[in-house]
């Protein structure tokens, strides 16, 4: 009964979102296929959280009734938003909006595996973490005008007993008030920016080069100065494209190694 019970709840929520959501009509524009539009009205309706990660939409035949569509056409602008994991389908109940658990953290954007394949999730240690003006990289990565504010998180991240990674996180101070200088963060950061600040992590660009430990490094990671490491550049953007974060995190790959998986 419990279960029927928030089942039921959640649906009425998707119908309460659907009727505020009803002011994004779909306007026909010529050349532009329809399930495009339809999508561009789900997708800002993400954006804007008329739909709370892990909520259920509404059916396919109640978003076709809505916008005057058939349900194939919402069914195919579905289709390419679960592609790109804002949505995915729970087989029997429906579509819902995809939240950050542990495993999607893992699976997409963790990517160093030890020599047993598996992954799991580093512990971290927070070193420092202020708010300050962006430097001029900053500001460039993170498409921030002169005098904007961003939060700095120095860390290392150790897996099993060894650190093997060294992070430096960069983030807008404009998406994350109050965050502070905060001391004690979840691992699963992306999880904590959607649940607390409404922020979804929609995609990562990542690059990656071999680069020498500083003498920092080389003490934090229990390694020698000019010691190889991996460094992972990424920039982390929403729904919309704004870039949230940039993570330069060099990794010690003595004993795992960088695996990206597609498809």
């Amino acid at each position: 009964m419990a279960a029927k019970t928030k089942a039921d709840k959640m649906a009425r929520s998707a119908r309460a979102s659907t009727g505020k959501a009803r002011a994004a009509r779909l306007k026909r524009e010529p050349g532009k296929p329809l399930y495009a539009q339809v999508e561009e009205i789900i997708r800002r309706r993400l954006i804007d959280n008329y739909w709370k990660p892990g909520e259920m939409l509404p059916s396919e035949f109640e978003l076709a009734h809505e916008l005057s569509v058939s349900q194939g056409t919402v069914r195919k602008a579905l289709n390419d938003m679960v592609s790109e994991n804002l949505l995915e389908r729970r087989q029997g109940r429906g579509t819902f909006v995809s939240e950050y658990t542990e495993r999607r953290a893992l699976f997409f954007y963790f990517n160093l595996i030890g020599p047993d394949g598996v992954r799991a999730m580093p512990v971290s240690k927070i070193l420092a973490c202020e708010q300050r003006n962006a430097t001029e990289d900053e500001r460039n990565r993170l498409q921030l005008a002169i005098g904007d504010s961003v939060i700095a998180l120095h860390r290392v991240r150790s897996l099993g007993d060894s650190p093997a990674i060294v992070e430096r996180l960069t983030l807008p101070q404009k998406f994350f008030p109050g965050l502070g200088n905060e001391t004690r963060l979840p691992e699963n950061l992306y999880r904590f920016f959607q649940g607390e600040y409404g922020i979804t992590v929609a995609k990562a660009t990542e690059s990656v080069r071999a680069v020498a430990a500083d003498p920092l490094e080389a003490q934090l990671l229990s390694v020698m100065p000019e010691a190889p490491l991996l460094e992972i550049d990424r920039v982390a953007v929403t729904i919309d494209g704004r870039p949230v974060e940039w993570r330069l995190s060099r990794c010690n790959t003595s004993d795992y190694r960088y695996v990206a998986e597609r498809g």
